[in-house]
């Protein structure tokens, strides 16, 4: 990783350096994905009565152009600096976890196939007569965009099938979509 080293309005010191390359190796042992790091330090000399004239400014760059800043003033330097890099460290924590949540979509299952073999239209419910065999359970609350006095014997469906209490059983059931050579 390049890292990025600046001061404004005040002289680097060794020291303040060295703490700063020794908690951006930290970070990056924890972060292997980080590709840039800046930090710049500022004294801000336009507030002089305020108590907290040290700024550390980190900002480091992601893979996809993503970067993260943490900026944090405080009375002295090594306090700044401090609180700047568990800032930052806070915010890779989340960009990692949130990364991590990331849904990895999958082409939807294509709908079996099958033909309506059973009718109850009193009870509200039927079976169908699965593509490769079997019956299959369906409710009258299944249908979409079909309804029960459409149905009869031999009526070709499309339907999304999971296991029931009884069996395998239809939780949607609509017309089948044309099939493309």
């Amino acid at each position: 990783m390049e890292l990025a080293i600046e001061s404004r309005n005040v002289e680097m010191t060794p020291r303040w350096k060295s703490e700063i390359e020794s908690r951006m190796a930290d970070l990056q042992e924890r972060h292997h994905d980080l590709i840039h790091g800046r930090v710049t330090l500022t004294k801000n000399l336009h507030h002089k009565k305020l108590a907290n004239v040290a700024e550390a400014l980190i900002v480091v760059t992601l893979p996809g152009r993503q970067t993260k800043t943490a900026r944090k003033e405080d009375k002295t330097f090594e306090e700044a600096i401090r609180t700047a890099f568990d800032a930052m460290a806070i915010e890779l924590r989340k960009h990692c976890e949130k990364r991590g949540r990331t849904e990895v979509r999958t082409s939807p299952i294509p709908p079996f196939r099958g033909v309506i073999c059973k009718l109850f239209p009193k009870e509200g419910y039927g079976f169908i007569l699965k593509e490769g065999g079997g019956e299959v359970y369906f409710h009258k609350h299944a249908l979409q965009g079909l309804t029960f006095d459409e149905l009869s014997d031999g009526t070709d469906v499309a339907f999304n099938l999971e296991e029931g209490e009884k069996g395998p059983q239809a939780t949607t059931v609509h017309h089948p979509s044309p099939i493309v050579p």
